[in-house]
């Protein structure tokens, strides 16, 4: 029986994260190489990303941090 603490938990079926569920049943309705190498690479993603410690919001703060550089140049509209 489930604990209210774990209602904070990602969903898992087996050992796959939930996010990577989607692409595996695209590829359960369309069975081609093309969608069984999307499923693949995204379940190997969300487990590469689980493995750091990253959900995917923050995977894609943090890219977007990393891309922007570490120097922020701003200026107020009043003068430019």
């Amino acid at each position: 029986m489930a604990h209210w603490r774990d209602s904070s938990r990602n969903v898992r079926m087996w050992i796959v994260d939930f996010r990577a569920c989607f692409p595996i049943l695209i590829f359960i309705f369309h069975i081609t190489w093309l969608t069984f190498g999307i499923a693949i690479t995204a379940m190997v993603f969300f487990t590469i990303l689980e493995h750091y410690g990253f959900s995917v919001e923050v995977f894609a703060r943090w890219l977007r941090s990393y891309i922007a550089g570490p120097r922020k140049i701003a200026q107020p509209w009043w003068k430019i």
